[in-house]
């Protein structure tokens, strides 16, 4: 758990360009050569590449101060000075860059091998044979490199998941996601056992399979800032559908999953625009007859939020991780949400 980390805040410095040479050919048998300053080199950049094979930003939680090389001096005989090395910092997929005293963002990094230069290394400086004219033959001047760039960035990576699950600690995320996926986090019956996302793949029909994100849970006031707060709904933002989940013996499911919509709208109203599915797990703590007169109350009182909404109805399951029931409906739905949206 604790190699998860997901925010970072680092000091970048690209490399100093070159400055340029101020020379004159000089031979045996020959009293005035011309100028033959060469040019400085370029400052080294710091750049950001995607990784997909990283997860976490846990490699640059003690490097904060990234620099890259500066340019070398220009050369007598037209020779250029090296460039400086590039520094590439690898990040994984989902990671977004903000600058720190602004707070905008910059890039988000969405591929493999995704290239964003964070800080361009400074241009070397021009030798005294580029400022020679036919009126100016023997020019002195040369010029200094550019100067090198830094700042403080921040780096926030937003996990990539085709399924997110979204409820209050203790509606059974973890133990969904360890029942049917690779995925094994830590199940106790305690608020906050998650405190890291955990991602699972999961096994479907025909070889097919699909991401879920087991997200920490959320509490009312997440949005700002309580509980684990901001510090993961910002994950729920690049998930495909939403899979909220809360436990049949909640006192009132109905209030418990409008708290779970408040939370989400404001933090970024946008996420009910998402495809979404609404679960009541640990359903063998509860008799069929309790589970009809639930499900008959839910529709009832949600009768606005179930009905179709931009050409989908919200589905509504009872499931059981610890039993299977309806698990397999649940793959059935999620696949058939992500096919929809494949076809959009």
């Amino acid at each position: 758990m604790e190699n998860f980390i997901d925010y970072v805040k680092i000091h970048c410095k690209s490399g100093k360009g070159g400055p340029g040479a101020s020379h004159f050919h000089r031979e045996k048998f020959v009293a005035k050569g011309g100028p033959d300053g060469g040019d400085g080199g370029k400052g080294g950049s710091v750049i950001l590449r995607g990784n997909a094979q990283l997860w976490t930003l846990l490699h640059l939680k003690y490097r904060k101060h990234i620099m890259a090389q500066d340019g070398e001096k220009g050369g007598s005989a037209l020779c250029s000075g090296k460039a400086g090395d590039d520094t590439i910092v690898e990040v994984p997929i989902g990671t977004v860059v903000k600058d720190f005293e602004t707070g905008e963002i910059e890039t988000e990094i969405t591929a493999d091998g995704e290239e964003y230069v964070l800080m361009p290394g400074g241009k070397g400086g021009h030798g005294n044979n580029y400022f020679k004219t036919s009126t100016r033959q023997a020019p002195t001047y040369a010029q200094p490199g550019m100067p090198a760039l830094e700042g403080w960035k921040v780096l926030e990576l937003k996990l990539l998941a085709d399924v997110g699950l979204v409820g209050f600690p203790n509606a059974g995320k973890s133990t969904l996601i360890s029942a049917v996926s690779n995925a094994r986090p830590e199940i106790a019956d305690y608020p906050f056992t998650t405190l890291v996302p955990n991602l699972g793949m999961v096994k479907y029909k025909a070889g097919r399979s699909f991401v879920m994100a087991d997200i920490p849970g959320i509490i009312e006031g997440a949005s700002e800032g309580k509980g684990l707060g901001l510090r993961f709904l910002r994950h729920i933002e690049r998930n495909s559908i939403l899979l909220f989940m809360i436990p049949v013996d909640s006192s009132d499911i109905v209030k418990d999953y409008n708290v779970l919509l408040n939370e989400l709208r404001r933090f970024n109203p946008e996420l009910l625009t998402k495809d979404r599915i609404l679960a009541i797990t640990k359903c063998d703590l509860a008799n069929d007859e309790l589970l009809s007169l639930t499900e008959k109350d839910i529709k009832k009182r949600l009768r606005k939020e179930l009905k179709p909404e931009g050409g989908h109805t919200i589905p509504l399951l009872f499931i059981s991780a610890a039993t299977g029931l309806s698990i397999e409906k649940l793959k059935d739905t999620i696949m058939k949400l992500l096919d929809n949206k494949a076809k959009m």
